[in-house]
């Protein structure tokens, strides 16, 4: 089923998300991945030491070469970390990557706690961006920010997606996986009216660092490969899922997930 996806995201030195972590989703979904790196972070299990930045015209270079190289089906977009890369990125995105579908993963914190968006690229972000995704997949704290609004509950998720995607994009996925409880809920809300809510039972477990990349980069390697949206979101998590269940219990904090699996093109929603 090959698709090609380029991975615009920064780098986690302990592998679990980031980069390292979309390149495995990609391989196990039988994609290809391209890269153009953002941001280098000393990072493990327990928190991000340090964060290097790359500069926005390279990122710009990056993403250049590649598309008018290789190409791609698909972009999905990760830690962009400041106003001047997001700005950097949408201009690259329109100059060269017209008519590719876009998920952008809103990364803002990572998930000991440490912050990978500057607060003024906020802004940028939602400008810039937004517009320019298929679907964006922001966790319960990044669709709090962006809808500027509290989320305690499935519903009021709902509402937040309602309100992103308000913002421009095509589809949001807002994800309810900080609630509490013993199901989690997912919200999938696509422009034209059309809404479904996934539930799945919650995976106890501690290995959780790179979960939203790891399904943003899924569902990124469905639509490259002409999956519909609700196929590539329902195999994306499934895969997730799995990942998170036969996670390999490394490190200290919040481990990696088990990224080397694969799933059947179309499970059933669970």
């Amino acid at each position: 089923m090959t698709g090609r996806v380029l991975i615009i995201a920064g780098s986690d030195s302990g592998g679990g998300a980031g980069i390292q972590a979309d390149i495995k989703t990609v391989g196990a979904l039988g994609g290809y991945a391209a890269t153009a790196i953002t941001a280098l972070t000393a990072q493990d299990t327990c928190r991000v030491h340090a964060v290097f930045g790359v500069d926005p015209d390279f990122v710009a270079l990056q993403i250049k070469v590649v598309l008018q190289d290789l190409g791609a089906d698909a972009v999905k977009i990760g830690m962009l970390a400041t106003s001047a890369v997001i700005e950097a990125v949408a201009d690259a995105l329109v100059a060269f990557g017209s008519g590719i579908p876009v998920v952008v993963d809103p990364v803002m914190v990572a998930k000991g706690g440490d912050r990978l968006l500057t607060p003024d690229a906020m802004a940028a972000l939602t400008a810039r961006l937004l517009p320019l995704a298929a679907i964006v997949t922001p966790n319960l704290r990044e669709a709090e920010t962006i809808a500027g609004m509290p989320i305690t509950d499935a519903d009021a998720l709902h509402m937040a997606g309602q309100r992103i995607l308000g913002l421009g994009p095509r589809a949001v996925l807002a994800k309810g996986g900080h609630l509490a409880g013993d199901t989690v809920t997912d919200w999938l809300i696509e422009a034209g009216g059309s809404e479904e809510a996934f539930r799945s039972p919650r995976v106890d477990t501690r290995s959780t660092h790179g979960t939203g990349c790891t399904l943003a980069s899924a569902v990124a390697t469905g639509l490259a490969q002409d999956l519909p949206l609700r196929d590539a979101v329902v195999r994306a998590r499934a895969y997730l899922d799995r990942a998170l269940r036969t996670a390999p219990g490394l490190g200290r904090g919040h481990g990696p997930l088990n990224h080397s699996h694969t799933v059947t093109p179309f499970p059933s929603n669970g």
